[in-house]
């Protein structure tokens, strides 16, 4: 081979591998910046935005009527006193009776939370206290009933959950 030829040749492979080393170091650099946004994007949902995602799944549950979906928002060792409630409810087992009434009769249900405040007490504490309506079909009729909704929502271990719950109906 020429001295030219070789020369263009080394020319070629020193470029083409510049062209490598650069890609292969922005690919790196893309794969860094992913797993940093990805870490950061959990990072950035505070205690507040995760407590009023635990609600959000509690009012699709309500809506949809999902009596599993909503009994497993509850800590097993919730504090509970629905609107219908005639006692204090700390059994998981009873909270899936209350839902159960409630949410299998007078469908289609709705609830929304309106009006409402979030509080931070701790990294893996908040309460939620608002204005709520809950809506259903009565005799094919529709109803609604507005109330004061307080829950309690705590970190426990990974998970969310809620560990107390009030709701009482809007005086007139």
């Amino acid at each position: 081979m020429s001295r030219d030829k070789l020369k263009a040749n080394f020319s070629w492979s020193r470029t083409h591998r510049t062209i490598f080393l650069k890609e292969n170091k922005m690919r790196k650099l893309l794969v860094a910046v992913a797993l940093i946004t990805s870490v950061c994007s959990t990072a950035i949902a505070g205690p507040k935005e995760e407590a009023l995602q635990v609600l959000e799944k509690w009012t699709k549950a309500f809506t949809d009527s999902d009596v599993d979906g909503i009994v497993k928002l509850y800590a097993s060792d919730t504090t509970f006193l629905g609107t219908g409630s005639k006692t204090v409810v700390v059994k998981p087992e009873e909270i899936r009776k209350y839902f159960e009434q409630a949410l299998l009769s007078n469908r289609p249900r709705g609830a929304t939370l309106g009006s409402h405040s979030a509080m931070v007490l701790s990294d893996t504490a908040v309460v939620v206290t608002g204005l709520d309506t809950v809506t259903g079909v009565r005799d094919g009729k529709p109803v609604s009933a507005n109330g004061r909704v307080t829950f309690v929502v705590s970190k426990r271990g990974s998970d969310w959950q809620i560990v107390h719950f009030h709701r009482s109906a809007m005086p007139n």
